[in-house]
């Protein structure tokens, strides 16, 4: 019978030792549902607990967005903050929510010592939220949410301009309309929907059916709409 882990071999960047880790065959990821900021729900096991590699060794958590090279500096970082009190330990085996949770925040660490680029670290503080939610934390959830749209801000605005910028205003959008701040949300979607460089047909159509969402929020707490959404009525 195939099982839906298997190992894969790693080597750590920053102790050089080799080590495994799990990963969730393909065949055994199924989504019951994706939210509207690309939240999915699986059906049984989630692959999102398996992301993140920890050495044993030293404790370095990284995914594959993780850049290899230390500099001196982020080394001895690391073995002040991490190394140094770390207990050697084996994720390579079934991960609960509780470990995946810790794996995200030990990563985090690793990445802000590293200096990681902003989207990595993005992606990470967004995936914290996911988790959260899974577990029906709104509380926390809210918290993590705050802290990735703020990192999204500092990637739109350091390297918006290489990567897929719609989805990214997308995320922001959205974000912005889970934290209930529907002005910022509904910038961001109308950007999206008028911005004719913008080409990407699944972001537009997504903006679209999110901008109205936005209205339906607005119009439902009694709150006063923008001119655009005026406009509209």
């Amino acid at each position: 019978m195939v099982e839906p882990l298997y190992e894969i071999a790693v080597k750590c960047t920053y102790c050089d030792n080799a080590f495994k880790t799990m990963k969730v065959r393909p065949s055994f990821k199924k989504s019951s549902k994706t939210d509207a900021d690309f939240c999915v729900h699986y059906k049984d096991i989630n692959p999102d607990y398996y992301v993140v590699r920890i050495c044993p060794f030293c404790g370095y958590a990284h995914t594959e967005n993780f850049a290899d090279k230390w500099n001196p500096g982020q080394k001895e970082a690391f073995y002040t903050k991490v190394s140094k009190n770390w207990t050697m330990r084996d994720y390579c085996r079934e991960r609960t929510w509780e470990d995946a949770l810790y794996s995200y925040k030990l990563a985090l660490i690793s990445a802000q010592i590293k200096d990681e680029k902003s989207r990595v670290v993005a992606g990470l503080l967004h995936h914290l939220a996911w988790l959260y939610r899974i577990k029906g934390d709104w509380e926390q959830e809210e918290r993590f949410l705050t802290f990735a749209l703020e990192a999204y801000v500092s990637v739109f605005e350091t390297e918006g301009m290489d990567i897929n910028n719609a989805r990214l205003m997308y995320l922001m959008g959205e974000l912005n309309r889970r934290l209930s701040r529907f002005n910022e949300a509904v910038k961001w979607f109308s950007r999206i929907i008028n911005d004719r460089k913008i080409m990407d047909a699944a972001m537009i159509r997504a903006s679209r059916e999110q901008w109205v969402i936005t209205r339906e929020d607005m119009l439902a707490m009694r709150m006063e709409l923008p001119e655009e959404m005026k406009q509209a009525t």
